[in-house]
């Protein structure tokens, strides 16, 4: 913001001499009122109070009147603001704010007295439906709508209102005359051209169905337009509206949003800004006008497009990015890692440079322009206006800047084909040669290229691809050579293939799925990675496309989790779909499976252990519960306002062993004295566990396994602290106290978790026979080994003898047997520490404890590795883990006695 770094001229006649040289406009309002507005001080801003106050000094009787005070008023705000700005001593900021404000109050004072006046002669208008007297909505649009008004700008206006129905009067006329009326005597209020000039110019061209539709509408019309006729540039121009009238602006904007935004990535908004933006410099060129600096290269437009761009994309899932002005979206971007840090800044630089720029422009003669003055004179004025050496140094600053945003515009909406066609798309054509297909496949790697080539064919005879529509089909079109090329560099290029088509298929009638590929080229090479290497991974992502979004950025994609930011982000996104249960529990669903789809992304690459990827899993399945918790407690009438319960975790989730299809295993809790806490706690349980397994669009959000409470499957959902303690001490078996082993509280009231935790090694560290411990302990793992056979010459890494259950149930003897000796032994650290523990305590043999240690962890990388192969048993050749299996049966040999 080059205007703002030379030193501020001293003295206020000086700022003033300063403006008049560098407007005309300002000269002569001089001219004609020496001190117009300027006697209260030029050291602060004219702020929206003091506008009000104005108008309240001389209260409009008459239509007339209203307009002159309205143009007085504006001559004064402009007059000061052109000497605080063009003298640096306002910031863009307060600029946009001021001229802002005052379109608002204008727009205010006159309809309230307009709707007066009309009032007087035909009633109040009244809905039909509700019996309440109705408000003219008056929408801003485009800049004004953004709160970043330039000085000299039209104001975008569209006139709403909420019911049909008709006035109450003596002369009595249907709401839609009425507010016609209304609307008709606000604009000349505004607009007209008087002897004191105007407030402002009105553009009513972005209404439903444009000049040729009704000056106004109705919510019910309003809606129906959206529904049914509104077109695609729209949606751009309707990012900005704001309701800066009316009693039910909310109400109004929740009618427009979802417009405007899409539940889902809508990615082909590229496209659409892209094709919108062709046209405006189409026409550009056409006026020759090419030093237009909202319209042109590198120009305003331009940065305004990128800003939106991404809000069209994401802001309907992301809240935040619903705000309206440019430099507040700017950051956001940088901050969401939508754009380089670079970038964000260079826009926001380029974007204060050029609107000072156009201010200047449009302060010579208050005239709505954006091109750069043709004689020298003016250049001059222009450069000096702002705090530059002469037009050479402005036209050198001006093509930096310009030049800036036409790159970053450029790499954003590059049409990503290059322009040319593709090597292999006579792979894909109607009339492609069989016989040159085959060989080609053949040459790229394809081992089975004749089968290939078929099912090329078939999916372009098919009749999901004929019934697409026409820009689907351009993208499938220019897809399928890129799905080629990517699984051509695969290990096995016929299986990534098909998985990659497989996933195509899905998303044919999705077309904003294909716009992301056919933009973002190197997301395809990502997922032709990640589906070359498992199964499992290709169909997650299959069922889930909307993830596809995940491989854009690879910062963020290969990013340890920030659950504190996770957390925030979405509360904020659970928040924003208050009220609609479905689309809550789809943002609890993506959210955890856009996580997942980040760490299997950095396991398929190598960066996780797998007890870091378990921990994260974990980790994941805590927030989400959280939130579950938070929002469906107000659901149902309550007693309190906070509960008191809690989530205990057992299993893999409580001893942080979670997979990527782990169930949940869960147990809840709580400490309430209440006489209906039982009853309200019970069905609190069984709103969350819906929330938790309950299958909707987005899936299934996690399968949960209560029969760890008391009792079993037959017990109580919900236990209280007390019972669940009297529970463990009396009633529960040996199993139960071996499942206490690997249990901790996640979710909920942490002090009853902490209680839990309290008795949980109260009950961890009762002394027992170790005789009987190690006979109960045998006959359960014989249970579960005969539960589970294994007809197979394979091992099964689980429930084989040597395996990995084993392994566990030694662990948890060398707890239960010596826990009350060593209080230590009740951390849940999982099973490799609490070897390790065992060793240094001489529990068992340290070199034993080291090899079942080893043993373990290969066991669970072998199964996981197995499970992302897409198999069902976690079973493998017996003699691959040979070794491992010796160390388990020894460390069960020196724990249990026998096998």
């Amino acid at each position: 913001m080059e205007s703002h770094n030379a030193r501020a001229l001293p003295g206020a006649d000086a700022r003033v001499a300063l403006a008049a040289r560098f407007s005309r406009y300002a000269s002569q309002l001089l001219e004609a009122a020496p001190r117009l507005g300027l006697d209260a001080g030029i050291e602060r801003s004219f702020t929206a109070g003091e506008m009000r106050a104005a108008l309240a000094a001389e209260p409009a009787g008459d239509e007339a009147t209203l307009q002159r005070t309205l143009r007085i008023l504006r001559q004064r705000v402009l007059l000061r603001l052109m000497v605080r700005d063009l003298s640096r001593t306002a910031p863009l900021a307060e600029v946009l704010a001021t001229t802002t404000a005052l379109a608002e109050i204008a727009i205010g004072q006159a309809l309230a007295r307009l709707d007066e006046w009309l009032a007087a002669r035909h009633g109040r208008p009244v809905g039909a439906a509700s019996g309440r007297e109705q408000q003219l909505h008056v929408l801003g649009m485009g800049k004004l709508g953004g709160a970043e008004l330039n000085v000299s700008s039209d104001i975008d206006l569209i006139f709403v209102y909420a019911e049909e129905g008709e006035t109450r009067g003596p002369g009595a006329i249907s709401n839609h005359e009425y507010f016609t009326r209304l609307g008709r005597r606000l604009i000349a209020a505004l607009s007209e051209f008087t002897a004191d000039g105007y407030v402002f110019r009105v553009d009513m061209r972005l209404r439903p169905y444009g000049d040729s539709g009704p000056l106004v509408a109705s919510f019910e019309a309003l809606e129906n337009y959206f529904i049914t006729q509104g077109r695609e540039w729209e949606r751009y121009a309707w990012i900005k509206a704001r309701a800066l009238t009316g009693d039910r602006g909310v109400e109004l904007m929740e009618l427009v949003r979802p417009f405007v935004y899409r539940r889902h990535l809508d990615y082909n908004a590229i496209a659409e800004l892209r094709d919108l933006h062709r046209q405006i410099r189409l026409e550009v060129s056409r006026r020759d006008t090419a030093d237009n600096i909202k319209l042109g290269p590198g120009g305003i437009r331009e940065i305004e497009f990128i800003a939106q761009v991404f809000q069209l994309i994401r802001g309907g899932r992301d809240p935040a990015l619903r705000t309206q002005p440019t430099l507040a979206v700017l950051p956001l971007l940088e901050q969401k890692n939508l754009l380089p840090a670079a970038a964000a800044q260079e826009l926001t630089a380029a974007y204060g440079f050029l609107r000072n720029l156009e201010h200047r422009l449009q302060y010579l003669d208050d005239q709505q322009t954006h091109v750069l003055p043709q004689t020298d004179t003016d250049r001059a004025l222009i450069a000096g206006a702002m705090g530059l050496d002469g037009y050479g140094a402005l036209a050198a600053a001006l093509d930096a800047h310009r030049a800036r945003v036409t790159g970053h515009f450029e790499q954003i909406f590059a049409v990503s084909s290059g322009g040319g066609e593709h090597a292999l798309t006579h792979l894909w054509q109607e009339n492609a040669d069989s016989g040159i297909s085959v060989n080609a496949l053949a040459a790229l790697g394809f081992r089975e290229p004749q089968a290939i080539e078929s099912r090329l064919k078939s999916m372009r005879s098919g009749s999901r691809y004929r019934e697409m529509p026409a820009a689907s089909q351009s993208r499938l079109d220019r897809l399928v050579p890129l799905a080629i090329e990517a699984a051509a560099a695969q290990k096995d290029p016929g299986t990534t293939l098909d998985r990659l088509f497989d996933l195509l298929e899905s998303v044919a009638r999705r077309g904003s799925y294909l716009a992301l590929l056919v933009e973002y080229p190197q997301a395809l090479s990502q997922l032709a990675a990640m589906m070359s290497a498992s199964p499992w991974v290709a169909r997650y992502l299959t069922s889930r496309p909307i993830l596809l979004d995940e491989l854009l950025d690879t910062r963020t994609l290969y990013a340890a989790p920030a659950w504190r930011e996770a957390m925030h982000q979405l509360l904020a996104q659970m928040d924003d779909a208050a009220g609609d249960t479905e689309k809550q529990m789809d943002v609890l669903r993506h959210f955890k499976h856009a996580h997942t789809m980040r760490l299997i992304a950095q396991d398929l690459s190598g960066q996780l252990p797998l007890e870091t990827l378990s921990d994260h899993l974990s980790d994941l399945a805590g927030v989400v519960l959280d939130e579950v918790l938070r929002v469906t407690w107000p659901l149902r009438p309550v007693h309190r306002e906070t509960p008191r319960f809690a989530v205990i975790a057992y299993g893999k989730l409580g001893g942080k062993e979670l997979g990527y299809a782990s169930d949940l295993d869960l147990v809840f809790l709580y400490d309430d004295p209440a006489p209906e806490a039982a009853e309200s706690y019970a069905r609190f349980a069984q709103r969350i566990n819906n929330w938790l397994t309950s299958i909707t669009s987005a899936g299934v959000l996690y399968e949960t396994d209560l029969r760890l409470r008391p009792d079993g499957a037959g017990g109580l959902l919900v236990s209280s602290l007390a019972s669940f303690r009297d529970y463990q001490n009396r009633h529960a078996q040996l199993w139960e106290h071996q499942a206490l082993t690997r249990a901790r509280f996640v979710a909920g009231a942490s002090d009853i978790g902490a209680g839990f935790e309290r008795f949980r090694v109260e009950v961890l560290r009762q002394e027992r026979d170790p005789g009987e411990l190690r006979r109960e302990v045998a006959a359960m793992r014989r249970k579960m080994h005969d539960a589970h056979p294994n007809r197979t010459r394979l091992f099964d890494l689980k429930h084989d003898r040597g395996g990995i259950i084993d392994v566990e149930f030694a662990v948890q003897y060398l707890v239960l047997g010596n826990a009350h000796r060593h209080e230590e032994l009740t951390g849940n650290i999982g099973n490799l520490a609490l070897l390790r523990l065992a060793a240094r305590l001489g529990l068992v043999q340290e070199s034993r404890a080291q090899a079942a240690h080893d043993a373990y962890r290969r066991f669970r990388q072998l199964q996981h590795s197995l499970r992302l192969q897409g198999e069902q048993y976690a079973r493998i050749a017996p003699d691959a883990v040979a070794n491992e299996r010796a160390a388990v049966r020894e460390l069960w040999q020196e724990v249990m006695g026998s096998e």
